[in-house]
């Protein structure tokens, strides 16, 4: 009787065992010439998180002031533009590329990294440094990066008003969602970079919500 029950116990445990999911060992590589180690989910879950390099984080840096432009031209798109159509898409625009930003600053700070490059010296995407010392000077014509509309086209973007505004509003925002296609581009070139899964996740979104704004952009601009 006795063994009968040991025989039953032991049996339950076995189905248990056989019913019980087993998780898939995580490898890591070794270096060169050493062998790879299994490690933690916890342990994958960190390297996830260090798995970046340089150009990575330019490019999160550098995409936070890009995006920042797009929302200070739906800004001026609401009080200066008058066809509703482009009003609304603006507005899908900013609420977009606002929850992009604040994505891109929560991948940065869960990193420990800064959110802006030094070579930005904190400035705003449309704020011209072209006065010095006290001596005014004309607003430049050169934008800080692929795309971005300059000083001097953020001014007259300012200026403009109704059917006028509209059309400078596309044609700018084009050239603007064609400029962070491109420095997806140039990301993609550098070697190991885009191997973050957030990051290559955001890249590939980037490239299909701008490529199908863009067309909508420019049958709007077609329409005008």
């Amino acid at each position: 009787m006795v063994a009968g029950a040991a025989a039953g116990l032991f049996l339950a445990g076995l189905i248990g065992i056989a019913a019980s999911p087993q998780t898939p060992p995580i490898f890591n590589p070794g270096a060169p010439g050493a062998p790879s180690r299994v490690i933690s989910a916890a342990e994958a879950a960190a390297l996830g998180r260090t798995s970046f390099t340089a150009d990575d984080v330019a490019f999160m840096q550098h995409m936070i002031v890009h995006h920042a432009q797009a929302v200070e031209m739906v800004e001026f798109l609401q009080t200066r533009g008058t066809h509703p159509t482009v009003r609304r898409l603006g507005q899908r625009i900013a609420q977009s590329q606002e929850a992009e930003i604040a994505l891109m600053r929560g991948w940065l700070s869960d990193r420990g990294l800064p959110l802006e490059m030094p070579d930005m010296g904190g400035g705003h995407a449309g704020m011209d440094h072209s006065a010095h010392a006290g001596h005014a000077m004309p607003p430049s014509d050169t934008p800080i990066m692929p795309g971005m509309l300059s000083p001097a086209q953020m001014q007259a973007l300012a200026a403009a008003s109704g059917p006028a505004f509209d059309r400078l509003f596309l044609e700018g925002m084009i050239r603007h969602h064609q400029g962070a296609l491109d420095m997806v581009d140039a990301l993609m070139a550098q070697p190991g970079a885009a191997e973050d899964t957030m990051l290559s996740d955001f890249t590939t979104s980037v490239v299909g919500d701008q490529s199908a704004e863009i067309l909508r952009m420019q049958s709007l601009l077609s329409d005008l």
